[in-house]
């Protein structure tokens, strides 16, 4: 893989912790987390399971493909990730139910 080289005005590098943030942001978003910059206007949190589930899904399905291809930094970001996400969809489930 080649090295990836920002300049300013560019879109950060993407790496496979950054790519991992990524899903996890989207996921977080889903389950109606505010991720708004101080100072913005928020707007109430829509959670849609359905779609967190979906996200925290792939998250899966790379910890599985990725086994064993891992830095240990990365398997434990991952792992990470996926209990916090997990936990946070059990929750928002809860919360939402009748």
């Amino acid at each position: 893989m080649t090295e990836c080289k920002e300049k300013k005005g560019d879109a950060p590098c993407v790496s496979f912790t950054t790519f991992v943030m990524s899903l996890s942001t989207a996921a977080l978003q889903h389950l109606g987390e505010s991720l708004s910059i101080q100072g913005e206007n928020q707007e109430e949190a829509c959670v849609n399971l359905a779609l967190a589930r979906q996200t925290i899904d792939i998250l899966e399905m790379i910890e599985q493909k990725t086994q064993g291809n891992l830095s240990e930094a990365e398997g434990k970001l991952l792992v990470n990730i996926l209990y916090d996400l997990r936990m946070r969809y059990v929750k928002a489930a809860q919360e939402t139910s009748c």
